[in-house]
């Protein structure tokens, strides 16, 4: 079956992009170059394609009660116009995909699933519907119909803020962390939430498909680079944020990967009681940054060692140009995720030495 193509699939051909497959799309992987495209992000503002990205609409009178269910975060606290980021677990606690998600109205939610498990997570979302909700609630996946562009950066702000107006009539950067609300682009109707995956500041705009090219153009003329999933790997893996399929997955529960504090324990939702065991009981092994000296970064599945003896394997790896040095994250057994330890990571047949760091490699400085 032939990959899906966003709104701006012509628009990257033109720009020079070179594409890939990811995630059952063909997306841009670079444009000028990944290193100078990462420059971008850190220094002033990039522009990324993020509309392989679900967008599933939730409305209906048990909307909220369904939500609670299935997420490991509340979206009976969650105050109309705030975002949240948490996880959709399986019965054994695994992670069928992290999200976030927006309270759009009182009985009205927007969730952003990752792209290669959108169609699980519509499934896994449907059969709950039925068995435990029926009639309470709808799922409307609006992927295909819409678009979706990240501006990330210390001067994304500004950016959108002189093509962008709120409702309210006040500019986006109005907007708290972690908050979205709707608004026009150019006279065309858009959502903007202050949300990103680059450890920088910045918005997600979603959009009608056909108005997704004037978005993207008016932006890149007011500066903003187009990047490619090249630099969004390098920048979310730079601010230690975990990638479904490698840091997680569904063997990996939140605890494992460090991600506890978006579980609360202090509600009923699928996989619950998985999650409160371990939190009792402690886990064998944990996620752990890595620093390696020079360029030669390991990827996914290469193995860490102490003393000669396979304690854990990378999950992802790259050169970081913001450090000047190559990271990873990966796991290990859990006494040996003392940061500060020294331990082996075998690149290609060589040793080479690998020190525990905490996460994040890189937090942005406050402006």
């Amino acid at each position: 079956m032939a990959n899906l193509r966003t709104p701006l699939y012509s628009t990257h051909l033109a720009l020079g992009a070179r594409t890939v497959a990811f995630g059952g799309w063909d997306m841009p992987v670079r444009y000028s170059g990944t290193l100078k495209e990462v420059e971008a992000v850190r220094t002033a503002a990039g522009l990324f394609d993020v509309s392989h990205m679900g967008r599933l609409y939730i409305s209906g009178p048990r909307s909220t009660e369904f939500l609670d269910w299935v997420l490991t975060g509340s979206a009976a606290s969650l105050r109309l116009g705030r975002a949240r980021y948490c996880m959709i677990c399986n019965e054994d606690g695994g992670i069928i995909d992290d999200t976030i998600f927006y309270r759009m109205a009182e009985d009205r939610y927007l969730l952003i699933p990752n792209a290669d498990n959108r169609e699980a997570v519509v499934d896994w979302f449907q059969g709950w519907i039925d068995a435990k909700f029926p009639g309470g609630c709808v799922v409307d996946d609006r992927t295909k119909a819409t678009a979706s562009i990240a501006v990330q950066g210390p001067g994304a702000t500004d950016l959108l803020d002189q093509i962008c107006t709120l409702e309210s009539g006040e500019p986006p950067s109005s907007l708290r962390l972690f908050s979205g609300g709707e608004g026009a682009l150019g006279g065309k109707r858009v959502f903007a939430g202050r949300v990103g995956y680059t450890g920088e500041d910045g918005f997600e705009i979603v959009l009608a498909a056909e108005d997704a090219q004037h978005a993207w153009h008016s932006l890149m003329n007011l500066g903003a680079v187009p990047c490619g999933l090249g630099a969004r790997d390098i920048l979310r893996l730079e601010a230690g944020l975990a990638l479904h399929g490698h840091e997680i997955d569904g063997q990996t529960t939140p605890l494992e990967a460090g991600l506890e504090r978006f579980v609360r324990f202090d509600k009923e939702f699928f996989g619950a009681q998985v999650l409160r065991r371990q939190r009792e009981q402690g886990v064998d092994r944990k996620l752990v940054g890595l620093t390696l000296p020079g360029r030669s970064a390991p990827r996914q599945g290469y193995p860490i060692s102490e003393g000669g003896r396979q304690i854990g394997h990378t999950t992802s790896g790259s050169y970081s140009p913001t450090l000047d040095t190559s990271i990873a994250m990966g796991y290990v057994l859990v006494h040996h995720a003392t940061p500060g330890l020294v331990l082996e990571v075998d690149i290609r047949g060589r040793a080479a030495p690998a020190e525990v760091v905490p996460l994040p490699f890189y937090s942005r400085p406050r402006r």
